[in-house]
């Protein structure tokens, strides 16, 4: 393929970039600045506790998706294989371990510090719990936190689930937080920075909201991932996260006022032929080649279950400032990986409807169990209940070995062609598209 053209970016995207550098460049130098280092996951995660310790948060799924962003995933995932770690290990996990084999030089070429907890909130993915296990062997004696997180089995969070979760903070999670850090928590700090959480996130479900405008100004898949970065991870709690999405907010109501459509990094899409929603995270390895696949056919993705993974906001959740512990332990349990496959569907349903789908989508991931498991169930029930045109593909996250650009371009241009007939049919019978 030919080299890429220079990425276009909306100034939002540019002020996170900023962040991010200003995060990582602190990162590398904890040590002289005397801040503690918590190692974390991104869903169910314990943001707004561990800065309100004044500690700096890591997050290993994304220092690896920005490895594979960066074309540096392949090299790490084999050279943990290389010391014993099976291909049908998540990729994220390998890449994370080989980066650290190679001297734990973090996206942005400066080297991350060793971690002073590991501080795990399980919240569906088995493999976070294996993933911590292969850590604590590469940094003996690192204290370690784990707040179970219990799975919806019935759909539902209950007043005894959240006693069991406030619980282990109290008497275990915090403790130990506390330990390490050298402080006493501030209730009312974390209380405070709640109160920036909630007004971040009133602002993300506008903001994911507006693709149900006709064009969508957004795409709610590949520059969705841009836009929750934020609030999923180091920066929810702060003032700085509140700027950001109130810049973004704006910056969006203006595209609508134009009638512009999305940005992608060549430019604006200019026609909306289709409108999907997706399931199943992203390929990182590829992402632009990918991205450019849908807007070059005019494709807008305008939900996907994938920006729901730190947290379901745009079904009712909010951070509530004065039940700090409550709060966090409805946030955890409340993520899309600790969702039951009969909540997942429904969830799809309502996408599709709300958002005027023609189409969905699933990206079904290699190595990503908590993702793809039971999505052929979904396909065939989204399929049945919504009458709509389900399309399937397979990728990994960050394993270059397991994309292949040229069989996921056939199948979509296949997949984009029976959604353009099916648009003709229904015309020509007079229905509304």
């Amino acid at each position: 393929m030919a080299n890429p053209k220079e990425a276009i970016k909306e100034k939002s995207m540019v002020i996170q970039k900023d962040m991010l550098a200003k995060q990582f460049h602190e990162l590398s130098k904890a040590k002289e600045l005397g801040k503690k280092v918590v190692y974390t996951f991104v869903p169910g995660n314990l943001t707004e506790l561990i800065l309100a310790f004044d500690m700096l948060p890591v997050y290993p799924e994304i220092n690896a998706l920005q490895s594979g962003m960066r074309k540096r995933s392949g090299s790490y995932i084999k050279d943990a294989e290389k010391i014993g770690f099976s291909e049908d290990v998540c990729t994220y996990v390998k890449c994370d371990i080989g980066m650290m084999l190679n001297g734990n030089v973090g996206p942005t070429g400066e080297k991350l510090p060793d971690p002073d907890l590991l501080l795990l909130s399980y919240t569906g993915c088995f493999t976070f719990m294996k993933w911590f296990e292969n850590l604590e062997r590469l940094y003996p004696g690192v204290e370690i936190a784990m707040l179970h997180t219990p799975y919806q089995e019935d759909g539902r969070i209950t007043e005894e689930q959240i006693s069991y979760m406030v619980k282990q903070l109290k008497e275990d999670v915090i403790p130990k937080m506390e330990k390490v850090s050298g402080k006493k928590l501030d209730y009312d700090r974390l209380s405070k920075m709640l109160e920036n959480s909630v007004k971040a996130e009133n602002l993300w479900v506008k903001i994911l909201e507006s693709a149900k405008n006709k064009p969508s100004p957004i795409d709610s898949y590949f520059a969705g991932v841009y836009y929750m970065g934020p609030l999923n991870t180091a920066f929810r709690g702060t003032d700085i996260a509140v700027e950001y999405y109130t810049e973004l907010y704006n910056e969006i109501q203006e595209r609508i006022s134009q009638g512009l459509l999305p940005i992608n990094p060549e430019g604006e899409i200019k026609e909306e032929r289709f409108r999907l929603v997706i399931e199943g995270p992203p390929n990182w390895t590829n992402f632009r080649e990918f991205w450019k696949i849908f807007y070059d056919m005019g494709a807008v993705i305008v939900a996907s279950t994938y920006t729901k993974v730190g947290g379901l906001y745009d079904h009712g959740f909010r951070h509530e400032p004065d039940k700090p512990l409550e709060s966090l332990s409805k946030y955890c349990m409340g993520c899309y990986t600790n969702l039951n496959l009969p909540q997942r569907i429904d969830l799809i349903e309502h996408y599709i409807k709300e958002y005027s789908a023609d189409g969905f989508l699933i990206n079904s991931i290699k190595s990503c169990n908590s993702f793809s498991a039971g999505q052929l169930l979904i396909m065939r029930e989204i399929e049945q209940r919504c009458s709509i045109a389900v399309g399937f593909i397979e990728s990994d996250l960050v394993d270059p070995r397991y994309f292949s650009y040229a069989n996921i371009k056939n199948r979509l241009e296949s997949y984009f062609q029976m959604l353009e007939q099916r648009k003709i049919i229904m015309q020509q019978e007079g229905v509304p598209v």
